[in-house]
């Protein structure tokens, strides 16, 4: 139950929108919620940068487990359009939590 209420408060404030982990073509790795998507575009809300992260058993387990404290999350940005997208996945409850509160500049 802990889990639960510890995301609740990210989910409300997004309840429409889905969390999603991006790559890019320039190796680019981010967590944010969709707002929209055109082919190799997408524009993601409440964007927040992995810049470096480390055992977390590669880049998608950023979307099952979220950031640990070996990895380094950049500041949110309200709004983002990232382009040349070469994957998009979907981010756990448990993980959402630990994007929406893992500290910057680390």
């Amino acid at each position: 139950m802990a889990t639960k209420e510890a995301t609740a408060p990210a989910k409300k404030a997004n309840a429409d929108a889905r969390a999603v982990l991006v790559t890019t073509a320039n190796r680019g790795v981010f967590f944010g919620y969709e707002e929209s998507r055109d082919g190799t575009t997408i524009i993601l809300r409440r964007a927040r940068n992995c810049i470096r992260w480390s055992g977390t058993r590669g880049f998608l387990g950023l979307a099952e487990a979220g950031p640990n404290d070996q990895c380094r999350i950049g500041p949110a940005a309200d709004r983002l359009e990232l382009l040349n997208i070469t994957s998009i996945a979907d981010v756990t409850d448990a993980a959402i939590d630990k994007w929406e509160n893992a500290p910057w500049a680390r």
